[in-house]
């Protein structure tokens, strides 16, 4: 009998020794894996000759599984905030430990030989692709430089006309003679349209507009008359009763009226709240402890949980009377 044997590419057990790899099922799933993997292979090919080189993203850290070493491998190649597109896969297809396990690949599972060079990179192929990544590199790099001079250079031009409109708008002016007569509000509407033609200028600061002056003359004075405080009206930034602070004329004429039940209807409550606990069908569920019972009444049971005869209890409650009775004339004696 033939030993069990693994095939990893039909992901089976076979007993029928090395006969399976010459299989029609085998040869089947062979070329789909291999062309599962040969796109992958094909796009880092492309790379060699044109290194390309991007800002490193969470999508760069991807794998790839490789069929001949049976391992994963990275894609790309990162370093700090640089990415080399297939620089990774490149980098394992040119390694000789592919090499060998390629080779051993192709003569376990019977692989057409025309295939095995297109998942091979050769020594000086890797090496054109260094060449070219170096290259890429310094492209990159001066791209990074030119837009980094750029910004610096907004960024200049910004502060540079911040500087100029603040500038203009702190600088000392004039302030009107009141002696002068009409010809102070004509020098305040000459500074206005300074003012105004400042902040017309293009900047990114955003200034509010200049203020009308023309109402102040000379001959106007304001007369401060005092806080007026009317009681009961205004609210409470102004020192009026807040709201929910003033009695109603309702609640002022029931203030005496007492809200929700008295102690003694509480403690009733709470007492039938326990007896609701208490089974409905129990014995002297519907007895009245309250009303008053004769010396001729007895139970209709034994005294201690129907525990004894009638009988019994009967003559125990007289001699119980009798003894009672006996005592209190004694009492009223004393």
């Amino acid at each position: 009998m033939a030993t069990a044997e693994h095939c990893t590419v039909c992901r089976q057990t076979f007993f029928c020794g090395r006969g399976h790899v010459y299989s029609r099922k085998h040869q089947r799933q062979l070329k789909v894996a291999l062309e599962r993997l040969l796109p992958q292979v094909e796009a880092a090919r492309k790379a060699v000759r044109a290194a390309q080189v991007e800002r490193f993203v969470p999508e760069h850290e991807r794998c790839c599984w490789c069929l001949c070493c049976g391992c994963e491998v990275k894609k790309h190649l990162s370093h700090g905030n640089l990415t080399v597109l297939h620089g990774g896969l490149l980098e394992h297809l040119a390694s000789p430990e592919h090499k060998k396990a390629t080779n051993r690949f192709w003569w376990e599972n019977k692989a057409e030989f025309q295939m095995k060079e297109k998942f091979l990179i050769s020594p000086q192929d890797y090496a054109r692709f260094k060449k070219s990544m170096v290259k890429s590199l310094d492209s990159y790099e001066e791209k990074e430089d030119e837009v980094i001079k750029e910004m610096a250079a907004q960024i200049r031009e910004v502060e540079h006309s911040r500087q100029e409109v603040v500038r203009s708008v702190l600088e000392p002016q004039t302030v009107p003679d009141p002696e002068e007569g009409s010809s102070a509000p004509g020098s305040w509407n000459g500074t206005n349209s300074q003012v105004a033609s400042t902040s017309q200028q293009p900047s990114y600061v955003d200034l509010p507009p200049a203020p009308e002056l023309d109402w102040m003359e000379t001959g106007q004075s304001l007369t401060f008359i005092g806080h007026q405080d009317t009681p009961g009206i205004g609210n409470i930034h102004s020192g009026a009763t807040p709201p929910w602070m003033v009695q109603d004329e309702d609640c002022s004429s029931s203030g005496n009226q007492q809200i929700g039940p008295s102690y003694e209807e509480f403690l009733k409550e709470k007492e039938k709240q326990k007896l609701k606990k208490l089974p409905p069908d129990r014995v002297g569920a519907n007895f009245d402890h309250n009303s008053s019972t004769s010396a001729g009444w007895l139970p209709s049971f034994g005294r201690v949980w129907n525990n004894g005869r009638r009988w019994q209890s009967r003559h125990q409650f007289k001699t119980e009377a009798a003894a009672r009775n006996k005592q209190q004339p004694r009492r009223k004696k004393s």
